[in-house]
């Protein structure tokens, strides 16, 4: 018992917000390992509003065929800080919702070590990471609630704000 095949610089899903996250079934830790990270997403409970404006981006193909990725996932509580008012024209407008999620993605699966810096998203904006785990924080706004979840092509880090950067 307590061996892992993950390697010596892995660490366990951390962050207060990791209570949340379902203890068994598709939506937990274990369960999302196996699935792409769109499909893994669409499992948490505490995901549904992305998962809902992936598929209106008409990302669900194109993040679960990605290679590796890292992947700033923002809560439902991060989406309610919207106005329900903005966030139903996001969600509307195809092109925006398309810049504001590819805005919480980078390329490679980065361990809560690499993940601290500067990194360019899909979109093209830049995500500045701070802290050290299991005190992360993206963008100076937005804290890492649960970080380091393993998807079959991601590591996934679950914010509770929208990241400012996206939405210019």
């Amino acid at each position: 018992m307590g061996s892992s095949s993950m390697g010596s610089n892995a660490m366990a899903p951390f962050g207060a917000g990791c209570a949340k996250v379902p203890a068994s079934g598709k939506g937990s830790f274990s369960g999302m390992t196996s699935d792409p990270v769109a499909t893994a997403a669409s499992n948490n409970p505490l995901l549904s509003t992305l998962v809902t404006a992936v598929k209106k981006a008409g990302l669900v193909d194109t993040l679960n065929n990605a290679k590796a990725l890292t992947v700033f996932a923002p809560t439902n509580d991060a989406f309610a800080k919207i106005p329900a008012a903005d966030l139903n024209k996001l969600l509307a407008d195809k092109a925006a919702l398309t810049k504001v999620l590819t805005g919480h993605v980078v390329a490679g699966k980065l361990d809560p070590m690499a993940v601290v810096g500067n990194h360019k998203s899909l979109a093209g904006s830049e995500v500045k990471v701070t802290g050290t785990a299991p005190n992360l924080k993206v963008d100076g706004t937005s804290s890492v609630v649960c970080g380091n979840v393993q998807t079959a092509n991601a590591t996934v880090y679950i914010v509770d704000t929208v990241l400012p950067g996206s939405m210019g």
